[in-house]
């Protein structure tokens, strides 16, 4: 078995583990599927959110923003009798608010894409962690990213949720240093891809 992050403990996580946490993402859509998942997972676990992945592809659009903006009050409340998705109504109806909030960012940035990586200059910060107790809930770059898009209107984006989509999207690298992966996703091949299981 490769030496993994302590937190991948059931094989769903570890294939997310394995081929996409901390790969960074440079695509609007990928961006915007994790807010959505971010966001509902407050409060849950993100095994809990994994498993139900598929389920919010099909609820939203395949997190096509311009889509979600589009939801209507009767398409919330189909979604809302779905159980392949985490049915809280805020968290529902904070997506669908927050695919607006996030065209607007792509209108007066060019893309989300720029807009959050330009918290972090541009490139990855390469932490060196040793233990899982070393990884901080936050960051002064979550922080910051947290207070612009709360005054751009998002929901259930504050710093912590913010500095986990970091971390998801490679903007932080958080692979402990003991972990295979730590210095597979500062290549600048690194792609998101299959997990192991050797």
């Amino acid at each position: 078995m490769p030496e993994r992050c302590a937190w991948a403990v059931r094989e769903n996580m570890w294939a997310y583990h394995d081929a996409e946490w901390g790969v960074p993402v440079h695509d609007d859509t990928k961006h915007f599927e994790f807010l959505i998942l971010e966001g509902a997972q407050a409060g849950l676990s993100w095994s809990t959110i994994l498993d139900k992945r598929e389920g919010y592809r099909r609820a939203f659009a395949d997190f096509d923003a311009e889509k979600v903006a589009r939801f209507t009050p009767a398409r919330i409340e189909k979604i809302l009798l779905d159980p392949g998705i985490v049915r809280n109504r805020q968290k529902v109806t904070a997506a669908v608010s927050n695919a607006k909030a996030f065209l607007k960012v792509q209108d007066e940035n060019g893309s989300f894409d720029a807009f959050i990586w330009s918290f972090v200059d541009g490139k990855p910060v390469v932490n060196r962690r040793e233990t899982g107790k070393q990884i901080p809930a936050t960051s002064p770059e979550s922080d910051a990213l947290a207070a612009e898009l709360k005054k751009r209107g998002f929901k259930f984006a504050g710093s912590t949720i913010m500095y986990a989509h970091m971390q998801a999207c490679g903007l932080v690298n958080d692979h402990l240093t003991s972990c295979y992966r730590w210095r597979e996703v500062q290549q600048p091949t690194a792609r998101r891809g299959k997990a192991r299981r050797d």
